[in-house]
């Protein structure tokens, strides 16, 4: 005779219990553990989610509001919608200030980036001594741009200075750079050349990590160094070379510093240093014209804004990403 039936299933099913009790508990204990670590990380970010929302947040909007006025620093304004707008077009100087702008963005991003790449190349070399040379290229980026390289600058270039003197021995008439309103401007667009350290530090980090062995597979197949850098170094580094032109172009349109302590509020001699940010200065702390002066500023966000976007457009089919499948 079989024995009869256990009643094992039912003490299965008793026992599912508090497995199930043990996987619910385990969530609950989890989700505390992600709403705890959620609470720690937004609490170390509060001071700079302040910081943001007091001294950038704020003050854009405040700035975007302030276009749509006639606000003046001291009396005030009222809301006057897109006048400012259609004035700005119609100033003379939004005009000279564009042109000044984009001259100086047309000749200082293609030579910065042209004199880092080449030293960059230098300094990728295996020579003894080579951290000092690399210290020493990166060192005037630190101090360009400030108040006191910019006054040598002005020195330098000014009548009668070091540059006229030693320009007079080819024919140059003398006046300096500053005086002359047809070449000042490449007295701003050398000083930012000058100034390639961080460009060229990124430049060195990229051209290390092309593999070797491309160049010496092209070298066996008897490519020389001019076709290996074309076809080889170039586009390995073209994710690089577009960060450096997209940054140095940003960076370009935001000139002010060098530009005001040499040229002033008047961008002299004749208006031939008058950037857009000089002139965004003159009118808010200048002429206290704060809400014509917010409308040029936005105005530059909008420029700045469609160049980076046509850029990114361009890098579809410009920029090469080893691994990729680049159409």
């Amino acid at each position: 005779m079989s024995a009869p039936p256990t009643a094992a299933p039912p003490a299965a099913k008793a026992g599912a219990a508090p497995a199930k009790q043990k996987k619910s508990g385990a969530k609950r204990r989890s989700a505390i553990s992600r709403r705890g670590e959620l609470l720690t990380g937004y609490t170390f970010m509060t001071p700079w989610i302040i910081g943001s929302l007091v001294f950038t947040v704020g003050p854009m909007l405040w700035s975007l509001y302030l276009s749509f006025t006639d606000y003046h620093l001291i009396l005030g304004g009222d809301f006057i919608g897109f006048d400012n707008y259609t004035a700005m077009f119609a100033d003379p100087m939004f005009a000279r200030a564009v042109k000044v702008t984009l001259l100086y963005v047309v000749l200082a991003v293609p030579l910065k980036l042209a004199a880092s790449l080449a030293v960059a190349m230098l300094l990728t070399q295996k020579r003894r001594g080579i951290g000092f040379y690399r210290a020493a290229f990166y060192m005037p980026s630190l101090i360009a741009m400030s108040v006191g390289m910019a006054l040598v600058w002005k020195a330098l270039f000014a009548a009668d200075g070091p540059q006229d003197q030693f320009m007079s021995l080819f024919g140059w008439e003398g006046g300096g750079f500053i005086g002359n309103p047809d070449v000042s401007i490449l007295m701003l667009v050398l000083l930012s050349v000058w100034t390639f350290g961080a460009p060229m530090v990124i430049f060195m980090a990229g051209l290390l990590q092309v593999p070797d062995e491309l160049h010496e597979a092209a070298e066996v197949d008897g490519a020389g160094k001019w076709h290996r850098f074309v076809h080889i170094t170039i586009p390995m580094l073209s994710p690089v070379i577009f960060f450096n032109v997209l940054m140095e172009t940003v960076h370009a349109f935001q000139m002010f510093g060098p530009a005001f302590i040499i040229g002033g509020t008047a961008g002299g001699p004749a208006w031939s240093t008058l950037f857009y940010t000089v002139r965004i200065y003159a009118l808010a702390f200048v002429d206290l014209r704060m809400g014509y002066a917010s409308a040029w500023a936005w105005m530059l966000v909008l420029a700045v804004g469609v160049v980076t976007l046509i850029m990114f457009r361009a890098a579809k089919n410009l920029v090469y990403y080893a691994g990729e499948d680049n159409k």
